[in-house]
């Protein structure tokens, strides 16, 4: 019979992802993997098959907690467009966390040509992520907030493609008073003042 787990699993698949968050999937080996993780080869294939399927479970994780965090800071602040806004703050409000980039995005330029699995979860991702982003661009239109005549969708892919894009100038070591600089300036272009909305 089996014998139980005694490991978080959770907590495995977190340092699992953060070591390919930090290196990228070909840079780590098996021996990062059981370094990071704690856990011996027989142990970590077991619970979570080879390299690669450990680590499209880290990157569905990764995709969960992302659109889970997403959700939250589009639905907290009164008003939908200042969560617009603030969606276009984050790249610069945590620029330790940011360096590192985003993991789907970083996966996606590695694996995206090679590995179709990854590629369709980047589409899948990005979608679901572009519908989020969209539900609020509807809603800051109800509040009056941003003109009811646009897409929301088209908007949502506009600002996403700024957020992201803003993710990846962090990367290249631009420093923070640029960043957010280049955030005001693409917020005043997709995101015009409640006064010049309305």
């Amino acid at each position: 019979m089996a014998r139980p787990r005694t490991f978080d699993e959770k907590q495995v698949l977190t340092a699992v992802r953060d070591q390919f968050w930090d290196a990228g999937y070909a840079a780590t080996s098996l021996e990062d993997l059981m370094r990071v993780s704690g856990l011996g080869k027989g142990s970590l294939y077991a619970a979570f098959g080879d390299k690669r399927q450990l680590f499209l479970r880290a990157l569905r994780s990764y995709t969960e907690d992302s659109h889970e965090a997403l959700r939250k800071a589009l639905s907290e602040p009164p008003r939908a467009l200042d969560a617009l806004r603030l969606l276009l703050d984050a790249p610069i409000d945590d620029p330790t966390g940011t360096r590192r980039g985003c993991l789907m995005a970083n996966s996606t330029c590695e694996l995206g040509n090679a590995d179709p699995e990854v590629l369709a979860h980047a589409h899948r991702t990005y979608e679901t992520s572009t519908a989020l982003i969209g539900d609020c661009v509807a809603r800051a239109q109800r509040e009056g907030d941003l003109p009811s005549g646009a897409d929301p969708i088209a908007l949502a892919r506009a600002l996403l493609a700024a957020q992201q894009g803003l993710v990846f100038m962090s990367r290249t070591g631009l420093d923070t008073a640029t960043l957010a600089a280049t955030a005001q300036s693409l917020a005043a272009q997709l995101l015009p003042d409640r006064t010049d909305a309305r």
